[in-house]
């Protein structure tokens, strides 16, 4: 998974082919650590998106404006343009973030 630093690093992204998967975490967050293991296999499976990976903290501009405020959040964009997005204040399984995932695929 890629690191993403900036605002203008997350803008040109978006505007890429396909689907970008935004993650929104932190380094404190104990449900972002809780779902870092399985990951790569997540990654994996999807391996026709592009998966990011944002500090919230390293870029609460952008967080602000998009509004995420819950962490670890998941947000999607395909052709410049937010499809779908998983935010609870609850932990997520790896079973809830593949469903996730799959429905974003479906829907795209």
């Amino acid at each position: 998974m890629k690191t993403i630093h900036t605002v203008k690093e997350f803008n040109e992204i978006c505007q890429n082919n396909g689907i970008q998967v935004f993650l929104f975490t932190t380094k404190w967050c104990g449900d972002c650590i809780y779902i870092k293991p399985f990951l790569p296999s997540i990654e994996k499976q999807f391996d026709q998106m592009n998966f990011y990976e944002l500090d919230r903290d390293e870029c609460m501009e952008l967080a602000q404006k998009m509004g995420i405020m819950g962490i670890p959040s998941f947000v999607c964009y395909k052709d410049g343009k937010e499809i779908s997005r998983f935010v609870s204040s609850l932990r997520k399984t790896k079973e809830e973030i593949v469903a996730y995932l799959k429905d974003t695929l479906r829907e795209a």
